[in-house]
């Protein structure tokens, strides 16, 4: 499907690489080396890119196709996200670049923890989703900013990357990578009836088979959208609660908590899968990844649309500071390969949207495109990025199109002013 487009794009980098190679020499040759870098691009052979983010974006598979494409090693490095913001924090030169969540930047911004990406280094700048780099939905209107909106925290002031910059500027904290609209995942045979709104999240209904994220920020949000959706709560910003709101909020989970709702709180990829699989839970917050794991074991499982619309999130491919010299030159070629669409085709199969949607399209089938961006009946059967039924022919994605699901977010992944008081207050929760 893909083997004859990856092997023409793998020829061409590498002769572009081995191009670039050749000038450089020859300018050394020349005296005329100027503001070439002083380590060749004959020695990127030589070269390691360490790339750390979770296990659904660091994926061996890319890796390996880059390493083939580019000439020098990429190696994945996979651990869960909060890990990998505490890696990030306090372990940033056991890696070079890394999966770097919209969220994650306000922690890190100012830090001296990430370098500045300039604009003119990325060759599909032009082809960015417009909703991630200016908040424009593809009909021109503007999109909620609710919570942490991508445009609002990608721009650095200036190459220093010590502030961010709402508005547009020539230098990125790190690059839009991966995006999604997430909602609520369901056992469709097990629910008992149609799933319309957040507020089934609470609903006495599914007493004792709910689940959520335990993670404050954006477990809370879940929380936020089915409460408001069941007229418990009004908010000013779901993604920036006052502390009037954050104890409400958790003061009436704590007493929903203690009539018997959630069976469980889950941390990783893998329980929300196992709690789905097993029965144990029919309505959870879930991800795209997650409900497809779930469906190729052969068990029905839902991403299901709601009412009030999605939860927003997004990657950005983020490049440390102390990368330099001839392994920066390899990030930024790296960068540039990872925009290119065979990673974007590849997160595609697990339901995820890449930020350089033209560029997947190459990568994937008429089929899988009509599908997994379009919204249309699947006209063969879909497989998932590893070979797996996933999906019969007939079928069409949970929430249609990409336009419809990226059109309708209501509110985005966040880190609010109160984080602190409200990661308090969230653990106050769990443990209650």
């Amino acid at each position: 499907m893909t083997s004859q487009k990856t092997t023409r794009q793998s020829a061409s980098r590498r002769s572009i690489l081995k191009s670039a190679a050749a000038a450089a020499g020859a300018a050394i040759g020349s005296g005329a080396a100027g503001g070439f870098p002083t380590i060749w691009a004959q020695n990127i052979k030589d070269v390691t890119l360490r790339h750390a983010g979770p296990p659904v974006s660091a994926i061996p598979q890319v890796a390996e196709q880059a390493t083939k494409d580019l000439g020098f090693t990429v190696n994945m490095q996979a651990t869960e996200d909060a890990d990998l913001l505490n890696r990030m924090l306090s372990q940033s030169n056991a890696m070079d670049c890394g999966d770097v969540g919209i969220t994650d930047l306000k922690y890190l911004v100012g830090r001296d923890i990430l370098q500045t990406i300039p604009v003119s280094k990325s060759r599909y700048w032009d082809q960015m989703m417009p909703l991630l780099t200016r908040g424009v939905y593809p009909d021109g209107r503007r999109a909620v900013e609710q919570g942490t909106a991508p445009w609002t925290v990608i721009y650095a002031t200036d190459a220093t990357g010590r502030k961010f910059s709402k508005a547009p500027t020539e230098w990125l904290n790190g690059i839009p990578s991966i995006t999604n609209g997430d909602t609520l995942g369901i056992r469709p045979d097990l629910t008992g009836r149609p799933i319309t709104s957040w507020a089934d999240l609470i609903s006495p209904d599914f007493k004792g088979k709910a689940a959520l994220q335990d993670q404050a920020g954006i477990g809370v949000i879940d929380v936020a959208m089915a409460l408001e959706s069941s007229g418990q709560m009004k908010y000013g910003d779901k993604g920036n609660m006052t502390k009037a709101e954050i104890d409400k909020t958790i003061n009436t989970m704590i007493k929903i908590k203690e009539a018997g709702q959630f069976r469980s709180f889950w941390t990783s990829f893998d329980q929300s899968v196992n709690l789905m699989a097993s029965g144990e839970v029919v309505i959870q917050s879930m991800w795209s990844p997650a409900v497809t794991a779930v469906r190729t074991r052969g068990i029905p499982c839902t991403f299901q649309p709601l009412k009030e619309g999605y939860r927003g999130w997004g990657y950005t491919l983020g490049v440390m500071r102390h990368v330099s010299g001839l392994k920066l030159d390899c990030f930024w070629e790296y960068m540039n390969w990872y925009a290119s669409g065979f990673q974007g085709a590849f997160i595609a199969r697990e339901g995820y949207y890449s930020a350089t949607p033209a560029t997947a399209r190459k990568f994937l089938t008429p089929t899988e495109w009509d599908y997994w961006y379009e919204g249309k009946p699947a006209a063969a059967d879909i497989v998932d990025p590893y070979g797996k039924l996933m999906e019969k022919a007939g079928r069409s994605r949970d929430g249609g199109s990409f336009e419809t699901r990226m059109s309708n977010i209501a509110v985005w992944n966040t880190v609010m002013d109160e984080d602190r008081y409200l990661t308090r207050r969230w653990n106050e929760f769990i443990t209650s």
